[in-house]
Parts: C-alpha cells; structure tokens; sequence
C-alpha cells in the first residue's frame, strides 16, 4: 500500500530526527551547566576573598561577564533545539496517529473481507449443491454440450430468452428466428443464433 509506506517513511524521518534533537538537546543542556558551574566557581572565588590581587580579581570579573554572556548565548541555542524537538515530537505523534489509523482501517477492511468471502463460499457451496440437484435426471449428452458452452462462455452456457432477447449475449432474436423456436417442442434444446448458448424458454420470453 503506497500510501501507508508514504506515512511509515514520514514517521520514521519523524522518529529519526526527535532522537538526533534529543541527543542535541542534552549537549546543549550539558554546555549550559558546564559553563554555569564554571561561573559559580569563579564567583565562589571572588565572594570568598579568595583573590587579593587587584589585577587577578579585575581579570576574574571579566571572566565572569564573559561567561555570562556564553551562558545567554547557549541558552538562545538551548531554547532552540526545545522548540524544534517539540515540533518534531508533534510531527512525530501526528504521522504515528496517522500510522495506527490506516492499520486500524485496514485491519477492518481485511476482517470485513473475510467474513465476505466466508459467505460468498457458503453461497457457493449452495448454488453448488442446488446446481447438482437440480441436473439429475437430466440427459448426458445435454448436460456435456452445457459444460461445454459454460467453459467456452465465461461460465455462462445457457442464458434466458426474455421479450425476444437472449440473456446471455443481450441480443433480440429477428422475428425468423423467434418463428423457428415457436414452432419446436418444449423439450427441443434450441440455441441463440448470436451467441450459440442454449436458450431456456419461458412465459416471458416473447414468443
């Protein structure tokens, strides 16, 4: 199905880059802790008394503005990785919701399916058993020039004449034809002249 290998392939791009942003995203998260806890080192430092040296403590102070400015900077970069792994996750729950829907309706479908041809095997086996009963008695040589036919005519050897028209290639009879058919006993087989199927005459038929 091209359409359910459409979504599957949607959904394992889907999948595939909420992993890569979610590694992204704990490099960006372990980069902003690392330069946070090198902050609060240096200002443990300076709030302690810990660098008496005016110059050292000018060039500390520095430091910690540039960290700071790294820290905003990795955070920018932080919050971008959340809302794309955040699309992506949406993305990714959209295509699979969309997944287990065409599963779900397929598996419907294949179960409906089932139950169908379950019956249309029990019909089969009852048209079967009601076609075998209703051919006893009937002559051989009749019965062996119908199979025939049925083989020859896409399963159809003997068709129904109704107002004048053969049911089995949906022709009408000229009125020569219908003459001829009148004029023979009930029990004589008769063909269509269109389409050599045996024609089955009723009170319907037109005659």
């Amino acid at each position: 199905m091209r359409g359910r290998s459409d979504v599957d392939d949607a959904a394992r791009d889907a999948r595939i880059l909420v992993t890569d942003l979610t590694e992204e995203q704990a490099r960006a998260d372990a980069d902003v802790e690392q330069v946070k806890a090198r902050r609060e080192r240096d200002q443990g430092m300076i709030d302690a008394g810990s660098i008496s040296d005016p110059k050292a403590l000018e060039r500390m102070l520095g430091e910690l503005e540039s960290l700071a400015r790294r820290i905003s900077d990795l955070e920018d970069v932080e919050i971008d990785v959340m809302e794309r792994l955040e699309n992506a996750q949406a993305e990714l729950e959209h295509r699979s919701a969309a997944l287990e829907k065409i599963d779900t309706e397929a598996a419907q479908l294949e179960e409906t399916r089932a139950h169908k041809a379950t019956d249309l095997q029990a019909e089969l086996a009852q048209v079967a058993a009601e076609r075998q009963e209703s051919v006893q008695g009937m002559p051989e040589d009749l019965m062996t020039l119908y199979e025939k036919l049925r083989t020859s005519k896409g399963g159809v050897g003997a068709a129904a004449l109704h107002r004048k028209e053969c049911q089995g290639c949906r022709l009408t009879l000229n009125a020569a034809d219908l003459a001829v058919i009148a004029a023979k006993p009930a029990d004589d087989v008769v063909r269509c002249e269109e389409c050599d199927r045996i024609l089955v005459r009723t009170p319907e038929s037109g005659l």
